[in-house]
C-alpha cells in the first residue's frame, strides 16, 4: 500500500533551532528516521520558495521569482500529479501563491477566498493567500476549497494544527492522502512588526542562548528571540498532536512525516529584514524525514536543497518524476543518489544575487540594479566569498582578499554553471563594487 505523506512547513525557521529541547517531538522523529544536517533553501523568500516546492523547479524557471507573484493556474503542482495516482490531497494554512503583486491589478486574495483554479488543485483546503493578514497569533480565519469563510479562535499555529487533524480523523482511508500543512509560525506578525509566540510559554526562554551568528552584529534578536522560540516549541507540540491522532486511527506505521522550512531567520542582522541574504542565518533550515513509513535512524550531512524535495516526495509515493523537476531524489529510501558538491541560491527582492554552498565555501555575486525591479542579469560582482571551515559564523568576508583568488575564480565557475543548468544567461563576473566588512 501506497504510504500516506504529510510535508509539515514552518515559516522563517533557523537550522539549529532543531534541537532536543525545542523540539522534541521533532527530534525524535528524526532520531527514528533521518535527519538532514545541512538542508538549505533554495530562495530565501516566502511566496518563490513556496513556488519552487510546488512545482519542482527554480523561480526563474516556474517564474514566481517576487512574492506576489501568482502560480499560473495551468502549471502542475505536486498535487496533480498526487491526485492522478490514487491521492487523496489537502493544504492546510498560508498559501501565498495566489495574489498578484501591484494594487488594482490582477487577482487579489489577500484577505479573500482564493479564486477555485488558484488553489493548486488540492482537493481539501482549509487556507488563506497570506494568512498573516487573515489572523495574528491569536485568531482569525481561513476559507474552504468552495470559499466558505471559517473563523478561528486560540494560537494560531493550534488552530491551523486543529484543521489537519480533523481531516485525518474524517479520512476514510480508502486512499492514501498527501497533506500540505504550512504555518506561519515563526515568521513575524506584518501588521505588527512582531514576532508572536503563545503568550504562556514566552518566559521560559527569555534567557536562552542566543547564536554565535548573531550576537556580534546588531540587529533585534534580544527583543524577538524570545517570542521566536516559544512560537517554534509550539509548531513541535502540534507535530506531536499530529503524531498522536495518526496513531490512534492506526496509520502512523504507514505515514511518511516531512518537516522543514522555506527559509531562515537573521533577526535584521545582515540587512533591514529577516531573510533574502546569502548567509546561513537566512538559507540554513531543518528537513526531517520521519514517521512509521520510515525507520533508518541517520544523520545525513549530504548538502541538500529545499528544490530536491519535491522529486522525493514523488519519488516516495511511487510517481515518476517529471523530466521537468530541477532537484535531485533525496537518500531517504534509496542510497544509490549521487551527493551534492553545491547547492545554488537564487536572490531576489532585496537583491538580483546568486549564491553557491559547498562544503567548504560560500560565494555571492548581486548584479546592479534593484530586486524588486529585474529577477536576473548577465552582469554580476562579488559580494560575499567566506571560507566555512574556519568561520562557519561568516564573520569575515573574504571577497577582496587576494588570498582566495583562486578561490573566487572557482566559486564563480561553479556559480555559472549552476545558472546556465537552469536556464539563465551565462554570467559575467566583476570584482565588488560595495565593500562588506560581513
Amino acid at each position: 500500500m501506497k504510504p500516506n505523506i504529510i510535508f509539515y512547513f514552518s515559516d522563517q525557521q533557523r537550522w539549529d533551532t532543531l534541537n532536543e529541547t525545542l523540539m522534541p517531538n521533532v527530534w525524535e522523529l528524526g532520531e527514528e528516521g533521518l535527519l538532514f544536517e545541512n538542508s538549505y533553501t533554495c530562495q530565501p523568500v516566502c511566496g518563490p520558495a513556496r513556488a519552487c516546492l510546488q512545482t519542482g523547479q527554480y523561480a526563474t524557471e516556474n517564474q514566481c521569482y517576487w512574492n506576489g507573484i501568482p502560480l499560473e493556474e495551468d502549471v502542475k503542482t505536486m498535487a496533480d500529479y498526487f491526485n492522478e495516482n490514487g491521492y487523496d490531497t489537502a493544504y492546510i494554512g498560508k498559501w501565498h501563491l495566489a495574489s498578484d503583486r501591484y494594487p488594482g491589478k490582477g487577482v487579489h486574495c489577500e484577505k479573500t477566498a482564493v479564486p477555485k483554479g488558484r488553489q493548486g488543485n488540492y482537493k481539501y483546503w482549509r487556507a488563506a493567500d497570506i494568512l498573516e493578514f487573515t489572523s495574528h497569533g491569536y485568531d482569525g480565519y481561513v476559507f474552504d476549497e468552495d470559499g466558505n469563510k471559517i473563523d478561528f479562535k486560540g494560537y494560531r499555529a493550534d488552530c491551523i494544527n486543529d484543521f489537519a487533524i480533523e481531516y485525518i480523523n474524517n479520512h476514510n482511508n480508502e486512499k492514501p492522502f498527501f497533506m500540505f500543512i504550512s504555518q506561519l509560525e515563526p515568521h513575524h506578525q506584518n501588521d505588527h512588526g512582531h514576532f508572536e509566540g503563545p503568550k504562556e510559554l514566552i518566559e521560559n526562554f527569555r534567557d536562552y542562548p542566543l547564536p554565535e551568528d548573531l550576537t556580534f552584529l546588531k540587529g533585534n534578536y534580544k527583543k524577538e528571540y524570545p517570542d521566536y522560540l516559544a512560537a517554534i516549541h509550539s509548531l513541535d507540540k502540534n507535530v506531536g498532536r499530529l503524531v498522536d491522532t495518526l496513531k490512534e486511527k492506526g496509520i502512523y506505521e504507514n505515514t511518511i512525516i516531512v518537516y522543514t522550512s522555506d527559509h531562515g531567520c537573521h533577526f535584521k542582522t545582515r540587512n533591514m529584514e529577516y531573510k533574502r541574504s546569502c548567509h546561513d542565518s537566512s538559507i540554513h533550515t531543518p528537513l526531517v524525514f520521519g514517521g512509521g513509513a520510515i525507520n533508518k535512524g541517520e544523520n545525513i550531512e549530504n548538502l541538500v536543497s529545499l528544490i530536491d524535495i519535491p522529486p522525493t516526495l514523488l519519488s516516495l509515493a511511487g510517481i515518476p518524476v517529471p523530466e521537468s523537476y530541477s532537484g535531485n531524489i533525496l537518500p531517504v529510501n534509496r542510497n544509490d543518489v549521487p551527493e551534492r558538491d553545491c547547492v545554488f541560491i537564487q536572490i531576489s527582492e532585496s537583491q538580483i544575487g546568486r549564491a553557491i554552498r559547498t562544503k567548504n565555501f560560500k560565494y555571492s555575486a548581486r548584479a546592479i540594479g534593484s530586486g524588486m525591479m529585474k529577477h536576473s542579469s548577465s552582469v554580476y560582482f562579488d559580494d560575499f566569498l567566506y571560507d566555512l571551515r574556519n568561520d562557519p559564523h561568516e564573520k569575515n568576508n573574504l571577497v577582496n582578499n587576494k588570498m582566495y583568488k583562486d578561490v573566487i575564480k572557482e566559486m564563480r565557475e561553479i556559480l555559472s554553471k549552476e545558472m546556465v543548468k537552469v536556464g539563465e544567461k551565462k554570467p559575467i563576473f566583476y570584482k565588488p563594487l560595495i565593500k562588506h566588512k560581513y
